[in-house]
């Protein structure tokens, strides 16, 4: 290679850099987030005040549900609302611990303790930032929607399983969240102790009647707060929460083995996959009930990025949008990024003052918030839709559902997609079609059959030509009997793969061995440079047997039908003897 050829080939570092700024900028906070906080701060505050309310007890409920404590829970979602306020793509989102990424950390923390969710925090972070400069934010628009329930469906039953030994009051020794119920529910049987249940089924009760006599009202807290002064003032021994510490933790490093970096990469992997998905899924909800609100995919993606490397730099856990108070937020008249940053500081102002009384809430009761909550995460008339729309779809949600509980949640999510992929590719060979057609919109008939008489026949191709369809799709035609030229109309290819394109030219070849002369007509633009790369097209164009419109390859194939009758001894000779 020449020296010319090399410095051609080579980056421009100054390129790259210029590059590297310019994606840099376009990820960073734009001065019409502040001009959007600026304009109903008063509204937005409001909203923010609110969706605390509700935040304060999940908060606390997914802390304790993750492992690592109703303090983690809390610092989560202040530390990260804030950031992923300041830096994410949506004016809308607030972000937090959420009951899909508490799933995920719970067997982290079984394997690798505290530090190693801290870590994989940290590690998910840096996943994060380098998938918003990827431009990874747009595939979020392939996820299919049957998917998307059965991962939702998945996340809900393992929420719940996960509180029937708090609401139960019983702690249980076994691993996984189906073994963990079963071994609550046998020992509680053994010995019942009715207080716990009761204050659990209290708030379940009351969030569930309250979303059906007024949607929206943030009566989660309310409920806590209420039975926790009922078990005080009866004085029923129950299991609390526990002293939290007053006001932020000195920011510190996680301490674990260099050796131990390797293993968790996986689960790493697993937590930025998990807080990309929900994240965007959650973006795109808000967008809907909004109007003229329209989330950056990427620099979402950027916000969850910051968050997570430095949420865990507070003894905070991994932390993504939460649908529900984002919903909440959207609903009590959020419309900037001050909602979300309103809500995170009306917590810290809780850790400050109140986290004393915050202490005496009982689990049982955090354990009923997060129940009704897995309750009101699946829409059953949606759900239900699915089920009866195609067999696809409801195959899709099933298995995502299935994988979700069983596996883990983005090997469901892996599954589901591959699952709606297959029936996808299913629908588009079932909608191929290779029909002998008429030459216009008249009837033809009488036609038709003078084309078959003079050894004609035009094949109109409808549909995707690709690799789930193209060997039954087109080796029958190099069957064809008594048959001197054939036309190929390719107009209405709506699909083309080297799969289909190669399977083309071996049939070509193949009638072409045999006597038989393919014409192709309506060759779209789009399809030419592959049936060119794998030989198709070419050998027909010099040939001159590639034509714009069918009429011309038809009065082209009667001229060559009858060159082909007069020939003595023609090969055409030995096809129609077949």
């Amino acid at each position: 290679m020449s020296g010319r050829a090399i410095a051609e080939a080579t980056p421009d570092p100054r390129e790259a850099l210029a590059g590297l700024i310019a994606r840099s900028r376009a990820l960073l906070p734009h001065r019409a987030d502040i001009r959007a906080m600026r304009r109903q701060p008063r509204r937005d505050v409001i909203a923010g005040l609110t969706v605390g309310i509700v935040a304060l007890p999940l908060a606390l409920a997914f802390g304790i549900s993750s492992g690592l404590g109703a303090e983690a829970g809390l610092m989560t979602a202040i530390v990260a609302g804030i950031l992923a306020a300041l830096f994410g793509g949506s004016n809308l989102q607030v972000s937090g611990p959420t009951g899909a990424m508490t799933v995920v950390l719970v067997p982290i923390v079984a394997a690798f303790g505290v530090d190693g969710v801290l870590v994989v925090g940290i590690m998910a972070g840096v996943l994060l930032v380098g998938l918003a400069y990827a431009g990874a934010g747009r595939y979020m628009r392939y996820i299919p929607l049957p998917v998307v329930e059965g991962f939702t469906v998945g996340i809900a039953v393992i929420i719940a399983l996960q509180q029937i030994p708090p609401a139960l009051g019983v702690t249980v020794t076994a691993h996984g969240v189906v073994a963990g119920a079963a071994q609550a529910v046998g020992e509680w049987l053994a010995a019942p102790d009715l207080a716990p249940l009761a204050v659990a089924a209290s708030v379940v009760g009351l969030m569930v009647l309250a979303a059906r006599i007024r949607p929206g009202l943030p009566v989660s807290l309310v409920a806590v707060v209420a039975t926790s002064i009922v078990v005080a003032v009866a004085g029923v021994a129950i299991e609390t929460i526990g002293e939290i510490p007053a006001g932020l933790p000195a920011p510190s490093l996680p301490s674990i083995q260099p050796g131990a970096i390797g293993s968790l990469l996986m689960p790493a992997i697993a937590v930025a996959a998990l807080a990309a998905l929900e994240s965007l899924m959650s973006a795109t909800v808000a967008d809907g009930m909004s109007v003229g609100e329209r989330h950056d995919s990427d620099r979402e993606l950027f916000g969850q990025g910051i968050a997570n490397l430095v949420t865990p730099l507070f003894g905070g856990i991994p932390a993504t949008a939460a649908i529900a108070r984002t919903a909440v937020n959207v609903r009590s008249g959020g419309r900037s990024r001050l909602a979300a940053i309103t809500q995170s500081l009306a917590l810290l102002a809780v850790v400050l003052v109140a986290s004393h009384w915050v202490s005496y809430i009982p689990l049982a009761a955090l354990a009923g918030v997060l129940l009704a909550t897995a309750l009101q995460m699946v829409e059953a008339s949606s759900v239900t839709a699915l089920l009866r729309s195609t067999r696809g779809d409801a195959a899709a949600l099933v298995i995502t559902a299935g994988a979700t509980i069983a596996l883990d949640l983005v090997t469901a999510v892996i599954l589901g997609l591959i699952a709606a992929g297959a029936f996808a590719l299913q629908q588009m060979a079932r909608s191929a079609r290779m029909d002998e057609t008429e030459l216009d919109h008249t009837d033809h008939t009488a036609e038709e059959q003078a084309l078959f008489d003079e050894h004609i026949v035009a094949y109109r191709l409808d549909g995707p030509l690709f690799f789930g369809v193209a060997h039954s799709f087109l080796l029958g035609l190099s069957e064809l009997r008594e048959v001197r030229v054939v036309v190929l109309r390719m107009s209405r290819i709506a699909t083309l793969d080297a799969t289909g394109a190669s399977v083309l030219a071996d049939t070509v070849k193949r009638l072409e061995a045999r006597g038989v002369t393919v014409m192709l007509s309506g060759v779209r633009a789009e399809h030419a440079p592959i049936l060119s790369r794998l030989g198709v097209y070419d050998e027909l164009a010099t040939e001159h047997h590639v034509f714009a419109s069918t009429p011309d390859a038809i009065a082209h194939a009667r001229t060559h039908a009858r060159r082909l009758a007069h020939r003595p001894g023609d090969a055409a000779a030995g096809a129609l003897a077949g």
